[in-house]
């Protein structure tokens, strides 16, 4: 699917795998050079290495994103190299599920550090340049669980709508600098973890699925591909379902 990009610069994080890595391989498509984080300098490297053995342009960088200070050294780096970031992707997440009474402490900050502060320490360093130059593209990658919520994963929700509600926040407040910022809230995806489960177990999620099927990671490249383009300029604050009809 192509979009309109004039030689952008993104920086996605989560890009090691999943819906991450298939974020960064569309962008690359649509030439636009992808820095791909993760945690692991093994999966990130490889995403970047797929890309540009497809002819695109990308760069690894491991960086732990629940690190306020190592997030804020990776920045000033990037900045000092690039000259600019035009589109931010957030999209590193974790789970550490588990009925509330016996989550740990431990647990729920390890998921909101990494899920939601994470979105507070990029966005604040790279959206400064954004604003400066008076175009950016921001997109937060939330769930539909944090709009309706789900047993067992007090902590995940809590930061997915977290999440929701910091993307409406920063909207409002760089709109006027042409900086957009959306939220795509996937539903139940194919990833290696849903490729793990047993049959029957698949199919009742299925079941409460009106499209009847898992959605790809393409699937959420392509929305996200869509509000990182030019022709995304005039939407911004908004959160954006892609899971097959859960949500309505």
């Amino acid at each position: 699917m192509s979009f309109t990009f004039n030689n952008r610069i993104a920086l996605v994080t989560g890009a090691g795998r999943g819906i991450g890595k298939s974020i960064a391989e569309q962008l690359a498509k649509n030439g636009v050079t992808v820095i791909c984080v993760s945690k692991s300098a093994g999966s990130c490297g490889a995403t970047a290495a797929a890309i540009l053995v497809g002819g695109g342009k990308a760069k690894a960088l491991a960086v732990d994103v629940a690190d306020g200070a190592a997030v804020a050294k990776a920045s000033a780096g990037l900045l000092a190299e690039f000259g600019q970031i035009d589109i931010l992707v957030n999209n590193a997440g974790i789970t550490k599920d588990g009925l509330l009474f016996r989550m740990s402490e431990a647990d729920w900050s390890a998921v909101i550090a990494t899920n939601l502060n994470s979105c507070f320490h990029w966005t604040k360093h790279i959206g400064r340049s954004m604003t400066q130059k008076r175009w950016g593209r921001i997109v937060n990658i939330t769930s539909v669980v944090g709009l309706m919520g789900n047993a067992g994963q007090a902590n995940y929700c809590a930061a997915k709508a977290g999440m929701i509600g910091f993307t409406k926040s920063i909207a409002k407040e760089f709109a006027a600098r042409g900086v957009t910022s959306n939220a795509v809230a996937p539903g139940f995806i194919k990833t290696d973890m849903t490729d793990a489960l047993p049959a029957e177990v698949a199919e009742k999620i299925s079941s409460v699925i009106p499209l009847k099927r898992l959605g790809e990671a393409a699937d959420i490249a392509h929305m996200t591909a869509f509000l990182c383009s030019e022709e995304a300029g005039y939407i911004t604050g908004q959160v954006f379902t892609v899971d097959g009809g859960m949500v309505m």
